[in-house]
């Protein structure tokens, strides 16, 4: 079961489970916390596992104007600020992670550790393998169709929101982020940069957030695609526990590692 917080800015459904050092998990674009499924048992065996649903998103009701990625990495430091009452690990998927990442910058202090899976610092269009996808994507499209069946079984906006809330949302994706290098160099939280060998996120784009984000690490999930959460759970399970709970391996031929991190 879930419930609700007032955050300065948006009323924000939440759900929790299991005990230890507090983690967030951050659902991908148009998606809800069921998304998390395969992941939240594991994860929940070792952390405190927190997990709210973004403006316009789930449980979560719409709120006035546009939506945008700094708004809700605002919204998620609240809530570690309210509900957490301190810094904890942040493991994003997707917009989840876009999120994640501008928590990182933002607010160090309230960031243990980050999993970045299938992040994008630059807008869809020009992250994608596939950037003509995002002229077609509407919300009344058929690829919309999951999507729209989450959202109208929980909104408390109601099903007729759906082409609202989804407007936004692919208006958001289309037009950003937008986050530059140097901004991703201030990051100091460890961090894993995950994604699939097939994903949607360009592999150049992830090599190049991967080389932004001083002394990250990155993990390419064999066999999968942007949807690598769900198709290959175990492995990608024990890899985010494995980064959280253990410290860094001395390596035997640092190169990328061999000098200082970037403060």
């Amino acid at each position: 079961m879930g419930t609700y917080v007032e955050l300065p800015a948006v009323r924000t459904w939440y759900e929790t489970d299991g005990t230890g050092d507090p983690l967030l998990l951050l659902h991908g674009g148009l998606c809800t916390n069921d998304t998390w499924g395969a992941q939240r048992g594991d994860l929940a065996a070792r952390f405190r596992v927190h997990l709210p649903e973004r403006r316009a998103h789930g449980h979560t009701p719409d709120v006035e104007g546009p939506l945008s990625y700094r708004d809700m990495a605002d919204d998620t430091a609240a809530f570690l600020d309210r509900v957490v009452g301190g810094p904890a690990h942040l493991v994003g998927w997707s917009d989840g992670a876009i999120v994640a990442l501008l928590v990182a910058i933002a607010r160090p202090d309230l960031v243990r550790k980050v999993v970045a899976i299938s992040a994008n610092f630059r807008p869809g269009p020009d992250s994608s393998v596939s950037p003509e996808m995002f002229a077609h994507l509407t919300p009344d499209a058929p690829d919309m169709a999951m999507f729209r069946t989450m959202y109208e079984a929980v909104s408390p906006d109601g099903p007729a929101h759906w082409p609202v809330a989804a407007g936004k949302v692919v208006e958001m994706i289309r037009t950003q982020p937008d986050i530059p290098t140097a901004d991703l160099g201030r990051i100091t939280a460890p961090t894993l940069v995950m994604v699939g060998d097939d994903d949607l996120i360009a592999p150049e784009h992830t090599l190049a957030l991967y080389r932004a984000v001083p002394g990250a690490e990155l993990a390419v999930v064999p066999g999968t695609s942007h949807a690598l959460p769900m198709e290959k759970p175990d492995l990608v399970n024990r890899m985010i526990l494995d980064f959280l709970t253990n410290d860094p391996v001395p390596t035997l031929f640092p190169v990328r590692r061999s000098q200082p991190a970037r403060t």
